[in-house]
């Protein structure tokens, strides 16, 4: 185990390398001059230049990347621009409510659509199948924003059960949770279902109920599980897709988070914030897709010798 967990570790090394030359690179190709942004619209261009000296803009862009990567290693991600704050502090908060709302919505995910997928598969072509591929449609063509709007009206404003928007208590994340783990819903779903329709049709599931086992037997002990590699594949990929992409919900929920915070920070060209936010969202899914391939190994120990 620990040299499988070894060689999925290098496999990563290169992968975030990758990653943070291509946030300092963008982010150097947007258009606009943080040390004009620093030093204010009334700023001389002697003041803007003395900016610009102190926070390094005028060295070479390779050593700017070097000094970037040296103190992002150690946790230093540079002074807003914005707020004049260290960027850790502005992002520690927020990334921590990004990743519970987005743990939140994968709950949400893996339960309605790890349940509606079973129900599928087991009453395949049946209405009940019907209905979950209908419901799977429109959860992934519905707009996010839409949704989040359509439960605000109802539930919030309508029947008042749960806070229009904002961070709080509890029932603050409900909605944004559904809203944002809807379309993941849809995909656990579809992915469940094609996966144990696949494996109810092995000769090992007949065997089984040609022995007399019991059907709650046969699917709960023996489809399941192995079953369940495909979907643990969709379901790292959407915990990550969701942490990366939850700007439109907390922008309609007024939620916290890091993604309403980045675009914030590229409206403000406050390029240390929005450097430092997209490296650790990258690293953040690099990290999902090792504990996704370590769960790969728990399901199919045979996995653990390639």
């Amino acid at each position: 185990m620990l040299t499988f967990l070894l060689k999925r570790v290098l496999y990563l090394v290169p992968v975030v390398l990758g990653v943070s030359v291509a946030v300092f690179l963008m982010i150097h190709l947007i258009p606009g001059d943080p040390a004009m942004i620093v030093a204010g619209m009334e700023a001389t261009q002697e003041d803007i230049e003395s900016v610009r000296r102190a926070l390094g803009l005028n060295e070479p862009i390779y050593v700017q990347y070097f000094k970037f990567i040296s103190r992002a290693l150690v946790g230093d991600f540079g002074t807003s621009f914005r707020t004049g704050r260290a960027v850790s502090a502005e992002i520690g908060a927020r990334y921590f409510n990004t990743l519970q709302l987005g743990l939140t919505a994968i709950l949400v995910a893996v339960l309605f659509g790890g349940f509606t997928g079973i129900l599928s598969a087991v009453r395949k072509y049946s209405v009940i199948d019907n209905a979950s591929l209908l419901a799977s449609l429109v959860g992934v063509s519905m707009p996010t924003f839409f949704l989040g709007l359509v439960l605000m009206l109802i539930f919030s404003v309508t029947l008042g059960w749960f806070p229009l928007a904002g961070k709080g208590t509890w029932l603050h994340i409900v909605l944004p949770a559904i809203t944002l783990g809807t379309p993941s819903a849809a995909v656990v779903s579809r992915m469940t279902r094609s996966s144990l329709v696949e494996i109810l049709d092995q000769d090992y599931i007949r065997t089984a109920r040609a022995k007399g086992l019991g059907e709650f037997v046969v699917i709960n002990i023996h489809a399941i599980r192995n079953a369940l590699i495909p979907v643990v594949t969709v379901i790292g990929l959407q915990l990550g897709y969701l942490l990366g992409g939850a700007v439109v919900t907390e922008t309609v929920f007024a939620w916290p988070g890091i993604g309403r915070l980045v675009v914030q920070s590229i409206l403000a060209r406050d390029f240390p914030v929005v450097q430092a936010s997209v490296l650790i969202l990258a690293v953040t899914f690099v990290l999902l897709n090792l504990i996704t391939d370590l769960l790969y190994g728990v399901l199919d120990p045979r996995i653990k010798l390639q």
